[in-house]
């Protein structure tokens, strides 16, 4: 069956895929990151949240969207990633 999955992780891109009949949003999301953990994701079905053992319908819009992201900032300004020092806030350009 045919869902559209929408992956909101780098560039992201929206596709549509085929799926096994029966497939549970848990098993999609472990197929599909292969390198996070479902719970750095917001995970949607047709815009809305749903629970775990939720069977994927045709046609169903899935997105996988990352809540923490690599050198974001917070609303304070401070690193949410890599830690910065102050040699790295000053360093000369091209180092």
């Amino acid at each position: 069956m045919k869902i559209l999955y929408i992956n909101n992780d780098g560039g992201g891109f929206a596709d549509y895929i085929t799926i096994e009949p029966e497939t549970t949003i848990s098993k999609f999301v472990d197929q599909r990151l292969k390198h996070g953990l479902a719970a750095d994701y917001l995970i949607r079905v047709n815009r809305q949240p749903v629970s775990s053992d939720y069977i994927l319908q045709e046609g169903d819009r899935v997105s996988l969207t990352p809540t923490k992201i690599e050198g974001a900032r917070g609303a304070s300004g401070q690193s949410l990633g890599r830690r910065e020092t102050e040699r790295d806030c000053f360093a000369p350009a091209g180092r």
